[in-house]
């Protein structure tokens, strides 16, 4: 079956740093733009930060922005989110999803073929 799997999440202080893994399992990520989206209780999916296959070029939500910094490293066909300045406002699941698509195509969810199973972000003093 193919599916991306996360890793990396876990509970920071506010102010601090985590990194977030995405790997595919049955599939390269060559052809694919990837997208972070995270979930809070009680709120919507939204879009995080992508990434394309073809360039590395990058999008941000406002919300991120100059704090996260997503990444491809092709050799090991594996996205990463790296999450700095962390609040507690970041706390939810992260899920990785990835689209057939040589650039970022927004953050609506059924466009994207795969999806992880999410990992949790706590942000707690």
């Amino acid at each position: 079956q193919l599916q991306l799997v996360e890793s990396g999440g876990g509970l920071v202080q506010p102010g601090g740093s985590l990194r977030l893994s995405c790997a595919p399992s049955g599939f390269t990520l060559d052809y694919y733009a990837i997208s972070w989206f995270r979930q809070a209780p009680g709120k919507e999916r939204e879009g995080v930060s992508c990434v394309d296959s073809s360039d590395g070029s990058t999008e941000y939500a406002d919300s991120v922005k100059g704090r996260f910094t997503i990444y491809r490293d092709n050799a090991k066909n594996t996205v990463y989110l790296q999450m700095d300045s962390l609040k507690p406002e970041d706390s939810a699941i992260y899920y990785c999803a990835a689209a057939l698509s040589y650039y970022c195509i927004g953050y609506v969810h059924f466009e994207y073929e795969h999806w992880g199973q999410g990992t949790q972000v706590t942000v707690s003093s």
